[in-house]
């Protein structure tokens, strides 16, 4: 397993003012809905600078997505994971304390086999990782977390890409258009490593590297785009959103 250590400022530090703006359309591309997803946050407020809440992320290795409920709205920790089509109910015992890290066990089942996945952030909430994982069949699991806030709704979409090298792969996303920022995890097809990168989200959808330039485009659920790489390769990608 992979430890994704690109948490990204923008969404694990919520103590500056969040810039309004204008939500993406809900409508365009293909039509697609996400229909049990939220369109509101789950976080609640009196948890924001703290280590209880919901945090959510992707997964590669296969693909999938997985949230974490640290006492949320009650005393349980809880999580589930998605990967590959496949449900992952999972539960922690640990003992919270007030202006601690937290440094949490997952225990559950995949299709009848032991999951544990270690979950770990910071007392304010900020550095949400995965700190190991024993996913049977997925044994090089990388994960990408956020923590979701009371006004910070974060998506997760899986998609894939394609380039003129030729190259295939898995191409997951997180964002928030509260924050107009994202972050990809992406790792090709057959491939152990994973590549992150990060960028901004303008009010009309558009979708920009860490450069300023325009690669895609968000529409609702769905994102699309397309872009050259260092190498002069052109990079096609998709995706869909599934939490």
């Amino acid at each position: 397993m992979k430890k994704a250590s690109v948490y990204l400022l923008l969404f694990s530090i919520f103590t500056f003012a969040i810039a309004s703006c204008k939500k993406s359309s809900d409508n365009g591309g293909s039509g697609y809905k996400c229909t049990t997803c939220t369109s509101t946050p789950e976080g609640v407020a009196a948890n924001d600078n703290s280590s209880k809440g919901i945090y959510k992320g992707v997964v590669i290795g296969s693909t999938g997505t997985i949230e974490f409920n640290i006492m949320n709205n009650g005393t349980t920790l809880t999580a589930t994971m998605v990967i590959d089509g496949q449900t992952a109910n999972l539960t922690s015992n640990i003992t919270w304390a007030a202006g601690q890290p937290v440094i949490a066990p997952f225990t559950g089942t995949l299709n009848g086999a032991s999951v544990t996945i270690t979950f770990s952030v910071g007392s304010t909430g900020v550095e949400p990782t995965v700190i190991s994982s024993n996913i049977p069949g997925h044994p090089n699991a990388t994960f990408l977390i956020a923590k979701e806030t009371s006004t910070v709704l974060i998506k997760c979409f899986e998609g894939k890409y394609h380039t003129t090298r030729p190259e295939d792969g898995t191409f997951n996303v997180i964002l928030s258009e509260q924050l107009h920022a994202f972050a990809v995890v992406s790792s090709e097809n057959g491939s152990n490593s994973s590549d992150y990168a990060e960028g901004t989200l303008t009010s009309d959808g558009k979708i920009k590297d860490d450069s300023g330039n325009v690669i895609g485009t968000l529409s609702g659920d769905e994102m699309s785009g397309s872009f050259k790489d260092s190498n002069g390769y052109t990079i096609t990608f998709n995706g869909k959103r599934t939490k």
